[in-house]
């Protein structure tokens, strides 16, 4: 059985181990695909593993081996599922493996949208301290957590999370999905409710057709001066040039983002020189511990699918 990783390097840059996995078949693990070589590289394949390779429904029609698509993460946005479904072929994820991780880079980015940590370490190094007519001073204003109001858009794993940790540290916590939920103890409020509530604004909802763009000048518009934005969930959910003029001319206070609509991003991407907006290259994802659990559990995936009795199957 031939497995095949189409981009393994951000997933395994070489502090883990594919044994377990070779173990199970013939692997070949490529670091990255480039979209010219999908088909040479994947024409024998009958499983192939892929984080962000694109899988379209020509792609996928010129695989004739192929029976499983394992998606090495929980969105599987690249792969276009109704075809692979069409020709029995599988698609699996790996559900809640970053959950603990996602939820504390969101606070993380939070953190740093109110404490400026980065700033004043770069400042203190620079030797503003030592020649500083004063004990103690600030480059940006500090703002206190507790009592503000996070607004969370999607409470799934990620969600939720975060939410358990904001409460910790004496947020209010309010919410927004698709449908509202009887098990959760937070306040439910529509979107264009939300995006006016909140002191913070928090993404953890998946990207689909509905949603594409969501966040745009007319709800951005809605949020308070002093409020900020924070994503790690996909760039395509925000309408980077309203943020970004919302930025540039003091529409909100700031934003914080893991991820941008194109990944790595264009050199003209707006948000890349926007005022007051914190980016990091779609990491939050990436400890160690998070992506041990994505290698374990897509074994699991392989080992469920020889068995015939498949699991996180999404298509």
């Amino acid at each position: 059985m031939k497995i095949v990783v189409t981009d393994g390097y951000t997933l395994n840059p070489g502090d883990l181990s594919w044994e377990k996995i070779a173990l199970l078949g013939d692997l070949t693990v490529y670091d990255r695909t480039p979209i010219e070589l999908i088909e040479e590289r994947c024409a024998t394949a009958e499983i192939i593993l892929s984080n962000k390779t694109p899988f379209d429904r020509d792609m996928i029609s010129k695989l004739s081996s192929l029976k499983m698509i394992g998606v090495l993460a929980t969105g599987y946005n690249v792969i276009d599922t109704m075809a692979a479904r069409e020709k029995n072929i599988l698609v699996c994820n790996v559900p809640g493996y970053g959950t603990a991780s996602v939820a504390q880079h969101t606070i993380a980015l939070i953190l740093e949208l109110t404490n400026r940590v980065g700033l004043h370490t770069a400042s203190v190094k620079a030797g503003d301290w030592v020649v500083s007519a004063d004990w103690a001073y600030s480059r940006s204003p500090l703002i206190e957590l507790a009592g503000k109001t996070l607004g969370i858009v999607g409470l799934g794993n990620i969600g939720r999370q975060t939410a358990i940790i904001a409460q910790a540290i004496g947020m209010k916590v309010i919410y927004n999905t698709p449908h509202k939920k009887k098990d959760v103890p937070y306040e439910y409020l529509n979107i264009e409710e939300l995006f006016a509530k909140s002191d913070f604004i928090s993404l953890h909802c998946p990207l689909n057709a509905s949603n594409a763009g969501f966040v745009n000048e007319t709800v951005i518009k809605k949020m308070k001066l002093s409020s900020f934005l924070i994503n790690t969930a996909r760039g395509q959910l925000i309408n980077e040039q309203d943020l970004a003029d919302a930025l540039n001319h003091q529409g909100i206070s700031g934003a914080a983002l893991d991820v941008l609509s194109s990944e790595p991003p264009f050199q003209n991407n707006p948000l890349l020189t926007a005022q007051h907006c914190l980016i990091t290259p779609h990491n939050a994802w990436m400890s160690r511990e998070a992506r041990g659990r994505i290698m374990n559990i897509t074994e699991q995936n392989i080992l469920s699918y020889i068995k015939k009795d498949p699991t996180h199957v999404i298509n």
